[in-house]
């Protein structure tokens, strides 16, 4: 008897989640992404099937693995790659405008990792490749836009040393920014495989293959992955990494984007996953402007049978409720670069979270109390309770939908005058307006963002039933595609925030509970 198809449901990890890389120890998978000016850093997910994901972390969990505290946004942590060798999980990235490219280690993949190993060479997006000689090599992205290629050369993978000059052993499809490099040997042969086109439109996933870990590499005529010139839901396809499963089935991870409206979307780029074939002539195939991949896929089979893979459940809880009951925070939640040192607890406030409030505002690139989730869902609902009790004068703590420091939305509390007042504010392309003050003779307050594809729109409450509309904006200005001065690579984070605006605050405000509809 015939097994029927398993479904499932794409992207697996919804929300800002980019440039995913995945390995395999025995039967189980790990994935990660990248995070940007985000702390910790790199998220790492688990599965079984490679469907469901549970977070188990993130890779970069402390100050003297990544210190992000004078970082533009969507610089920081760039394009990781998971690799596990003989009993040992490596993770190899960039931390753009800081250290560079470095590497860490880890026996268990739920942490503690090491502390950075340096590489000298490369631009970005390095890689790792462990032959069966016991050589490894670093495949990196080197050059920018037409002149963008990759290098590769040989490490010493217990110290980072390199043991050869790096080698350019790749040049793309002529197009612009081939980066995002693997290496691979599989059934004999060496595939290298890069991105190209840069991530928007014309994103594709490319591929080549040779005798050797330097090639010389023979370019496939086509790309392996792209929707660059269909009508498609999903757009930008590229920076893939493949992986084969116990059953010898081949798979591939890949961001894409999922396109609303005017063609944009707040969420950024996400994960997906398609499955693998080989053609005749032994080239990897996964979707070249065929709409294969899809938002509802059915496929054969997929590893780890089971574990409940045929319901296409969701990837991850999209409708939530945070009491801040535990003594942790979940791995789900981020903050905004290297939290200062006492600006937030799960203890001050018992069932409480308390942020206390630095210098630094929304508007700054700095250390700011700020700690959110992904939206994950363009049509969502954030609201939470938050008291501020001692609140001084301009002194502010609220819920916040952020893209960067040129484009948030944010409704809070404040005091002003003498007087408490909500205030919902407006950042786009860089300009800040006031939309609306409102007088309150109270020190806590319910708060409320809601989205769908065209705005954003805020709201306050007194008391959790009766909610007033305060200001709504566009949807299109918290996308990424509607950058001014500098590109932006992530999607948006709505989160809890404080900020004392030129000095720390006198007191903490403190969130009952953080909920996601």
């Amino acid at each position: 008897m015939m097994k029927p198809p398993v479904s499932y449901t794409n992207p697996i990890l919804p929300g800002f989640y980019p440039d995913p890389s995945i390995t395999r120890a025995g039967d189980d998978f790990y994935l990660v992404n990248s995070s940007f000016e985000y702390f910790p850093g790199v998220p790492i997910f688990h599965s079984r099937d490679l469907i469901h994901w549970e977070q188990i972390g993130h890779v970069l969990d402390r100050p003297s693995q990544l210190d992000l505290r004078d970082r533009l946004s969507s610089d920081g942590i760039y394009a990781p790659t998971i690799r596990y060798h003989d009993g040992v999980f490596y993770m190899i990235t960039t931390d753009v405008r800081g250290i560079g490219n470095f590497y860490v280690t880890a026996t268990d993949p739920a942490g503690p990792w090491s502390d950075p190993i340096p590489i000298p060479y490369g631009g970005i997006d390095p890689s790792l490749f462990f032959d069966e000689d016991g050589k490894v090599y670093v495949t990196a992205q080197q050059g920018a836009d037409y002149d963008s290629h990759a290098i590769q050369y040989e490490i010493d993978i217990a110290t980072g040393q390199a043991l050869s000059e790096p080698v350019v052993i790749w040049r793309g499809d002529g197009g612009p920014w081939t980066e995002g490099p693997h290496l691979y040997k599989i059934r004999g042969m060496y595939y290298i495989m890069t991105a190209s086109g840069g991530t928007a439109k014309d994103h594709r996933e490319i591929i080549g293959r040779g005798p050797g870990p330097y090639g010389p590499f023979e370019l496939y005529a086509e790309p392996i992955l792209t929707h660059r010139n269909i009508e498609h839901p999903i757009q930008y396809l590229g920076h893939a990494d493949l992986i084969e499963d116990p059953n010898g089935d081949w798979w591939a991870v890949f961001l894409g984007v999922r396109l609303v409206g005017s063609g944009y979307s707040v969420l950024g780029r996400e994960t997906f996953l398609a499955p693998v074939t080989w053609n005749e002539d032994g080239w990897p195939m996964i979707d070249n402007n065929e709409g294969l991949v899809q938002l509802q896929m059915s496929i054969p089979r997929v590893p780890g049978a089971g574990v409940g893979a045929e319901a296409g459940a969701e990837v991850l809880s999209l409708a939530e409720r945070d009491d801040f009951d535990g003594d942790s925070l979940s791995p789900a939640w981020t903050f905004l670069r290297n939290p200062a040192e006492g600006s937030w607890s799960l203890d001050e406030r018992p069932g409480w979270l308390s942020l206390r409030g630095q210098a630094a505002g929304l508007n700054d690139v700095a250390p700011v109390a700020f700690v959110g989730r992904r939206q994950q869902r363009v049509q969502a609902e954030w609201s939470t309770l938050v008291q501020f009790k001692g609140i001084q004068h301009g002194e502010e703590a609220g819920l916040c939908a952020r893209r960067d420091e040129a484009a948030h939305y944010e409704v809070y509390l404040t005091r002003d005058e003498g007087q408490n007042k909500v205030v919902a504010r407006l950042t786009v392309r860089g300009e800040t307006r006031i939309a609306v003050i409102v007088p309150v003779f109270t020190d806590h307050v319910h708060l409320k963002i809601r989205s769908d594809e065209r705005a954003y729109t805020l709201y306050y409450s007194l008391d959790g039933r009766h909610w007033t509309e305060l200001a709504s904006e566009s949807a299109l200005a918290l996308s990424p595609e509607d950058y001014v001065r500098k590109m932006c690579f992530t999607g948006v984070v709505v989160g809890l925030y404080a900020a004392g605006n030129g000095a720390p605050c006198s007191a903490p405000a403190c969130f009952d509970w953080f909920k996601i509809r």
